[in-house]
């Protein structure tokens, strides 16, 4: 099944990917104003709304997931920071680029290190904004968080792979986009060893309202989902969310999430006034019954799961047993088993061991 955090890792793939993105991306929403897109050394900024960009890495540095960039009168809001100091560089750069206004608030959709990791790029004056549970997890050891270091391994991995096929590489083209790539990688890890995380100065629950100069910025808790504290930041005179990983256009990474409270979260989604999605990983969507998609399949993928635990079977046996193939023409589940380690996850909330 989908796992954001275990997709291919060639740079020259998700160079093309993310171009394709950005050709493909209709945003229906923003319909009534020219669409913009302002492209970047390291981005493509795409112009959903007056005053709000959907940045998207064009692979140049790594970054890893979107971010969404908010002006305001006299200053910029942005949800997410990308996954290492340098992608947050970035992305500030890439602000630059599109407005001369400074960054004063950073709000995290939730922890995880690919969203939350890039917000030391931008200073120590910050407002750095997040759920409760979010502040909790980046201010105890985030470091050593198991989702983040089953990530460094697989980094570490990246790296070791091209050099051993540099070793063995006769052909100088073929030597050349190795090198390059070996480099590209290189700079992420060499980044990933700087990260200081940074855990948020104002914390919110429920709901938390931001307004200045005309501008209402919702964050919203909607329920637990991906992790225990994602926010939704919704725009409600322009109709567009900012999802985070609660809501990407499939399923999403369910190893630190709560598959069994996910469908529910989703359903308080679509109360929501909204237009435009727009997720954390790959493009915006305007087509809503996507999300009746995925919350169905979270629905099914829970109860199947549990079907499976009351049998007795182990969570292994069950991860190999889960057939959620009726998703195949919504979704594009085509094969027999799921995760492993969202099985277990299943399990462990189950067994009351996990939290």
């Amino acid at each position: 099944m989908p796992d954001i955090f275990q997709q291919p890792l060639e740079v020259f793939a998700m160079r093309m990917l993310s171009c394709l993105a950005v050709i493909c991306s209709l945003l229906p929403a923003a319909a009534s104003q020219a669409q913009e897109i302002v492209e970047t050394d390291t981005h493509n900024m795409q112009l959903v709304a007056d005053g709000v960009w959907f940045a998207v890495g064009n692979g140049t540095v790594y970054t890893m997931s979107n971010a969404l960039v908010i002006e305001r009168d006299e200053d910029v809001v942005i949800v997410d920071s990308h996954v290492t100091p340098a992608a947050g560089a970035a992305l500030l750069d890439s602000i630059a680029v599109v407005t001369d206004k400074p960054v004063t608030t950073v709000i995290n959709s939730h922890f995880h290190y690919d969203h939350a990791f890039g917000t030391q790029a931008f200073g120590d004056d910050i407002q750095v904004i997040g759920h409760e549970y979010t502040r909790a997890r980046l201010s105890n050891d985030p470091l050593n968080d198991p989702t983040y270091l089953r990530s460094l391994e697989r980094f570490d991995n990246t790296v070791a792979d091209i050099e051993t096929r540099l070793a063995a590489a006769d052909d100088a083209a073929e030597r050349a986009g190795l090198e390059t790539e070996l480099s590209f990688w290189r700079a992420h890890v060499s980044s990933q060893e700087e990260t200081d995380p940074v855990a948020p100065n104002v914390s919110v629950s429920d709901r938390m309202t931001l307004y200045r100069g005309g501008r209402e910025i919702q964050l919203v808790w909607l329920g637990r989902a991906h992790t225990g504290g994602d926010l939704a930041v919704y725009l409600p005179e322009e109709k567009i969310v900012f999802t985070g990983d609660m809501m990407l256009g499939r399923p999403s990474y369910m190893g630190d999430g709560y598959v069994g409270e996910w469908g529910a979260t989703l359903g308080r989604l679509k109360q929501l006034d909204i237009e435009l999605v727009l997720p954390g990983h790959g493009e915006g969507f305007s087509d809503l019954r996507i999300i009746d998609y995925v919350q169905a399949y979270y629905n099914d993928l829970h109860s199947e799961v549990m079907r499976l635990k009351n049998q007795g079977y182990p969570a292994a046996e069950a991860a190999a047993r889960v057939d959620l193939r009726h998703h195949q023409d919504s979704l594009g589940i085509s094969e027999l088993g799921a995760d492993m380690l969202t099985v277990q996850r299943i399990y462990d909330l189950a067994d009351g061991v996990a939290e």
